[in-house]
This record gives C-alpha cells, sequence and structure tokens, in this order.
C-alpha cells in the first residue's frame, strides 16, 4: 500500500481495530490484505465502503459482533456461530471477509448445512439467465419505450415460455391443459390398442381410428415444432432425453404412413412391422411430458438427478451383495450334494435372480432353497437386504424433501405472478 500511515485502522460496524501495514500483509482474511495491494483509493473502496485519507481508516458495514467472533478465529484458528445469530447470515459474513464453511468447526459445519437444507432454494442456470434477460428487455423497454426494443426477441421468448413454462401465463396453462388431453388421449387408444377385441373394433370404425390417431400426432408434431422454433439453444433442445423421446415415438406414424403409401401391403412393410410396433410404444413415455404439470413427477425427477451417486451407491451395495450370495447359494443348493441338487440353482447367473427378490424381500416363490445351510443363507440375505436398501434412504429422502419445497416455492412465486397479470 503506497499512501497513508503506518498504521491501518479497521472500523466494521463501529468498532475499530488498529493494525500496521506488516499485518495487513499477511492477514487471514482476504479482503483485508487486498487492501497491502492497493495502490489508490480508488482501490480502496472497491475493498471496503469509505476511506478517511488523514485518519487512515478503512470503513466496512458489516455486522460488528459477527466480526468479533471473525477475529477470534483469526487468533485462535476456531470459528464459531454467533449466538442469537442466524447461520445464514453469519455465513455471508463470512463470505465477505474470504472465509469459507470448511473454516467452521464441524458442530457449526452441520448446524449450516441443516439450515441450508431447510432453506435454500437452487436456481438453475437457464432460469437465472432467462431473469437476466427478461429485467435486460423491461430495462430496455421502459428507458427507451416499446418501440425501440427487439419486438422480435421479446415475442419469441414470450412464445418459449408459453411452451416450456405451464405456469407462466394464462394462456401457457391452456395450452398445457389441451396437452395433457392429447396425452391421455393418446395413451388410452395405445392400452385399448392392445386388447383382443380391438382389431375388430378397428375394421368397424377404421376412419374415426385413423383420424383420432392423425389429429393427436399432428398437435404433437406441430407443439414439438413451435419449441424447437423458439428455443434458445438448438443444439441443447435436441440433446434434452424428453425431446429424443417426442422425435422417437412420432417418426414412426410418419414412417408408416410413408411406406404404406410407396409399397402398400407388402412383405417388406411386415417385416418392418416389428420395428415399427416397438418405436410406437415408446409413446407411453409421453407420460413423462406429464412431469411439466405436475409437483409430484418433477419431485421425483429431480430426486433422481441429484441423489444419482447415491443411487449409483446403492446399485453397487446391491450387485456385490448378489454376487456374494448367489456364488453361496449355487455352492451350497447345487454344489456340494449332487445326490439332492436344486435345479434352480444350476447356475449363478440362475441364483442372482433368488438374490434379488430375497434382498427386496418380495418373494415370488418360483425358487426357493430346500436344504438347511441354503435356508440360513436365505434368512441372511433377507436381513442384509434390508440394511443394504436402508443406508442410502435417508440421504435420498431429505433430497427429495428439499426439491419439493424448492418446487413448491418456485410453483408459488409462479402463480403469484400469474395473478399479477391477470389483475392486470
Amino acid at each position: 500500500m503506497k499512501f497513508g500511515k503506518n498504521i491501518c485502522i479497521l472500523n466494521v460496524g463501529g468498532t475499530k481495530y488498529a493494525f500496521t501495514r506488516e499485518v495487513i500483509k499477511d492477514f487471514p482474511l482476504r479482503r483485508v490484505s487486498r487492501l497491502h495491494s492497493c495502490s489508490s483509493e480508488k482501490e480502496v473502496l472497491e475493498v471496503c465502503d469509505d476511506y478517511d485519507r488523514e485518519r487512515n481508516e478503512f470503513f466496512f458495514d458489516r455486522h460488528s459482533e459477527a466480526f468479533v467472533f471473525i477475529m477470534l478465529y483469526v487468533r485462535s484458528g476456531k470459528l464459531r456461530f454467533v449466538p442469537q445469530m442466524c447461520e445464514l447470515s453469519f455465513y455471508n459474513e463470512m463470505i465477505y471477509w474470504g472465509l469459507e464453511s470448511s473454516h467452521l468447526e464441524f458442530c457449526c459445519q452441520r448446524r449450516l448445512e441443516d439450515r441450508m437444507s431447510d432453506t435454500y432454494t437452487y436456481f438453475s442456470e437457464e432460469d437465472v439467465k432467462a431473469e437476466v434477460e427478461s429485467r435486460a428487455e423491461e430495462e430496455q423497454v421502459s428507458r427507451f419505450g416499446p418501440e425501440t426494443g427487439n419486438g422480435n426477441a421479446r415475442w419469441l421468448e414470450r412464445m418459449r415460455r408459453t411452451f416450456e413454462e405451464p405456469a407462466s401465463s394464462i394462456a401457457a396453462q391452456i395450452l398445457a391443459s389441451v396437452s395433457v388431453v392429447f396425452v391421455i388421449m393418446s395413451m388410452v387408444i395405445l392400452c385399448a390398442s392392445t386388447l383382443p377385441d380391438w382389431d375388430t373394433a378397428k375394421n368397424n370404425t377404421v376412419e374415426e381410428h385413423r383420424i383420432i390417431e392423425a389429429v393427436c400426432i399432428g398437435w404433437f408434431t406441430a407443439e414439438c415444432i413451435v419449441r424447437f422454433i423458439v428455443s434458445r439453444n438448438k443444439c441443447e433442445f435436441v440433446r434434452r432425453p424428453l425431446n429424443i423421446i417426442d422425435l422417437l415415438a412420432i417418426t414412426p406414424y410418419y414412417v408408416s404412413v410413408a411406406m404404406t403409401a410407396l409399397t402398400g401391403e407388402n412383405p417388406q412393410l411386415q417385416r418392418a412391422g416389428v420395428t415399427l410396433r416397438v418405436l410406437r410404444m415408446m409413446r407411453i413415455f409421453w407420460l413423462i411430458k406429464l412431469a411439466r404439470h405436475f409437483l409430484g413427477l418433477q419431485t421425483l425427477g429431480l430426486t433422481l438427478r441429484r441423489c444419482y451417486r447415491e443411487m449409483v451407491m446403492l446399485m453397487v451395495f446391491v450387485c456385490v451383495a448378489m454376487a456374494i450370495f448367489s456364488a453361496l447359494a449355487q455352492l451350497l443348493e447345487h454344489g456340494l450334494d449332487l445326490e439332492t441338487s436344486n435345479e434352480d440353482y444350476a447356475s449363478i447367473p440362475a441364483a442372482c435372480w433368488w438374490v434379488i427378490i430375497s434382498m427386496t424381500t418380495v418373494g415370488y416363490g418360483d425358487m426357493y432353497p430346500i436344504t438347511i445351510p441354503g435356508r440360513v443363507l436365505g434368512g441372511v440375505c433377507v436381513v442384509s437386504g434390508i440394511v443394504l436398501l436402508a443406508l442410502p434412504i435417508t440421504f435420498i429422502y431429505h433430497s427429495f424433501v428439499q426439491c419439493y419445497h424448492e418446487l413448491k416455492f418456485r410453483s408459488a412465486r409462479c402463480v403469484r405472478s400469474l395473478s399479477s397479470e391477470f389483475l392486470n
């Protein structure tokens, strides 16, 4: 620091602390140590709130009592929360002075994690970007008027929100309701087409069935095309799993129509019929589209996405236990006594089926051990399955509750904005 006196005074919320330049240089708090590298008052004011050159006093408009506990950490190396102070408020003070949650004592870290899991709301990068862009557009319109703003961009953004965010406006809710009706109608037709009497009914009313199917496919096609046109990032839109499912579910209809028109009812179409039926059956995944309109499905999807590590850990537990118990079951039921061997356990892969239904306590009864050691192993397998499956459930449960509160908060915010739009 090339200005001021040798003694530096830090004024934090009215409480003053005096330090020499050498102490400021190696101060454990990053914000304070940054003062030493400042070469002008302009740079100083980027670090603190105000500066008195005559007294060489730096003013910080922060919580004085919180800084007392932070100074105790500087002296003793132990950082704890201020009594009767919100953990998140103290954590904000820590971040301001350049500390992290890892500097807290273990007990205080647990308190902070519990507090953040109860109140912290995650926002995706796309949501934050959309909010920033919408604010920038509103500011531009308020400054220069609606005629100078980018009308096409604002119109595309409004269309995107209408198709992608069902709770963004009244028009979006109406469009979402229509989409749900078409999804349900398509699912009903798909399920009914597997009934034994469907072929007879279809022959009697073939035109009605074709019209209903064509209308449903036409709606989904138009919706997919419009959503692709108004999307911000076309490559990201194509890579989304739900959009891939939409494409795979729509394509078989047009392929079958094209092949029928070009080749007619011939063996080539019959050979391709198996593939088309498999792809057509993927329409059942359109039910996942309902997650846009129901909080429960959104919570489930968000929980699975955030708990993939716990899910992988659960699968590892099950696979390791399955490998161990299936090998032991095959040995005890088939490998030791060939005269009374149980043919259901002739191989380890066959025994894996028994292990998985035993660990999940399903027990279909299609195969079971007949020897005493095998039955003892079965009891151990059941108990081990209950314990192993219960271990990661706690983490998944807490994540589910957190995701539910987060999505509920977002939904309430969208409802408030929708109410304001309706009143306006």
